[in-house]
């Protein structure tokens, strides 16, 4: 490549050049990507549902609150993200997960019951968890939130849909095929 022709763009306070053709591949690349992840189809921005919506801000309230809640200095936040979480967690509670359609129809009002039971309960240890911190006990705020952590996993556990690896998608698509 003769780099003779070409024009070379010094960056500021470095050494390194680059050709400009380089620099217009990079744009290019990246306004592509940017297009790409705009489509829905593309971007998992389509694809949630309002009870997702509602679980991820409990989520994001949950990291804060995890990073936090041993500090008294910040039990004022801590009582703020905890009634996050409670506002939220009592929206989801009317909402039915995606799991119900998987489940037969003879079963979904039991399915239904169970997971609204669980909702319940959960919303249950996040008055503990406030409780605990209203009278500035840290520890066992932060003992209210592993149990928060643990009814989460197991609510997951019983009531999301579960994810389906890639795996199992080829192994559905080889089937498709042998049916064809």
């Amino acid at each position: 490549m003769n780099f003779q022709s070409q024009t070379f763009v010094e960056y500021p306070g470095g050494n390194t050049l680059l050709p400009l053709n380089t620099m217009k591949y990079r744009l290019l690349s990246f306004a592509l990507f940017l297009v790409i992840a705009s489509v829905p189809g593309f971007s998992a921005q389509g694809k949630h549902t309002p009870m997702e919506d509602q679980m991820e801000e409990i989520n994001a309230a949950y990291r804060k609150l995890g990073r936090q809640i041993k500090d008294p200095a910040k039990n004022a936040d801590s009582l703020k993200q905890a009634g996050i979480i409670r506002e939220h967690a009592i929206a989801a509670t009317k909402m039915d997960p995606k799991r119900k359609a998987d489940v037969p129809a003879a079963e979904q009002a039991k399915f239904i019951s169970e997971y609204q039971s669980a909702m319940k309960a959960f919303v249950d240890e996040i008055g503990k968890l406030e409780a605990a911190l209203k009278a500035g006990k840290n520890e066992e705020a932060a003992a209210a939130l592993q149990a928060l952590k643990v009814a989460q996993e197991n609510g997951h556990r019983d009531f999301r849909r579960r994810k389906v690896t890639f795996e199992e998608k080829a192994a559905e698509a080889a089937r498709r095929n042998e049916e064809k």
